[in-house]
């Protein structure tokens, strides 16, 4: 997409300022990539500047993290989630096109030297390519405070097609886990998160530790343990439009009125509309050949 066809840094500022007017506390910055955008560090640091936004974190695929940790970190963040679904060097290339591991590593590396907590390493279980790795994985907790994060496969985008069939439950990961490791829960399996102001910002993840490591092990189950109930995420895609929900193709679009120069009033109102709609229930069938219930490709959502 051209730069008009993006939302400006000032539009998504904007947005979030409505939004935090609204009890809005948390804002994780996401992609696509999103250390490949030009002035991303002054970014974080104006979201970092909005009065009452407490928690700001960031996803990221970690090929650029080496160099730009240490500027985030000054910036105002704190906490960082990398995805990351191969330990293999050259499963790791195949994936991503061309990725490098090494840098992915030497990224994670900077970020545990510079400070940032917690680290998450966000693992998606795909039957068939990654889950003889699921132990390599769970063993980085042994001696690092990282929380490594199992994901399960969402029907989502041309991933999701390609992947039909490959579904592996976390029940079976955990399983595997626990064959060679004692799990033990951590704060009732529910990962809570709480910011300096004492406000709590639960996540999804199920955590447990292996008996007498460093790090943690989080389980997010989108398919066989639906959290739609507790769901309290809104997504702005970069092309301007806000979604309620991750697997439903429904949004309303931002970037026109905002280029229209709506009033504060007008943005909120839309950002209600998007809340009102939030389903209870996104209604995928948990099974191993789910199919697929979302267009948008998960790099264009923010997933």
């Amino acid at each position: 997409m051209g730069n008009d066809d993006i939302l400006r840094y000032e539009e998504i500022l904007r947005v979030v300022r409505a939004a935090v007017k609204m009890g809005v506390v948390k804002v994780r910055v996401t992609g696509g990539e999103p250390l490949v955008r030009r002035g991303i560090v002054d970014f974080i640091a104006f979201l970092k500047s909005i009065r009452d936004l407490h928690d700001i974190s960031l996803t990221t695929n970690g090929i650029l993290l080496e160099a730009f940790a240490e500027r985030l970190f000054g910036a105002g963040m704190k906490r960082i989630n990398i995805s990351l679904d191969s330990l293999n060097a050259s499963k790791y290339a195949r994936i991503t096109r061309g990725g490098d591991l090494a840098a992915v590593l030497r990224g994670i590396d900077e970020v545990y030297r510079v400070g940032f907590l917690p680290i998450k390493i966000n693992i998606v279980a795909i039957r068939g390519f990654n889950d003889d790795e699921i132990l390599d994985f769970a063993r980085l907790t042994l001696y690092k405070p990282y929380q490594i994060r199992f994901v399960e496969l969402m029907p989502i985008g041309q991933a999701g097609l390609e992947n039909n069939g490959r579904y592996l439950s976390n029940e079976i990961v955990k399983e595997r886990i626990s064959r060679f490791h004692r799990l033990e829960p951590v704060n009732g399996n529910q990962g809570p998160e709480v910011t300096g102001q004492g406000l709590p910002l639960s996540g999804p993840a199920r955590i447990y530790r292996i008996a007498d490591s460093v790090g943690e092990i989080g389980f997010i189950s989108p398919v066989s343990r639906q959290f739609c109930c507790s769901c309290n995420r809104l997504r702005l895609t970069a092309d301007g439009h806000l979604r309620a929900c991750l697997l439903s193709d429904e949004e309303v679009d931002l970037k026109g009125p905002l280029r229209d120069v709506c009033s504060n009033e007008e943005l909120e109102g839309l950002i209600k509309r998007v809340i009102a709609r939030k389903p209870e229930h996104y209604g995928m069938a948990c099974n191993e050949n789910h199919i697929k219930k979302c267009m948008r490709e998960m790099a264009s959502i923010g997933g």
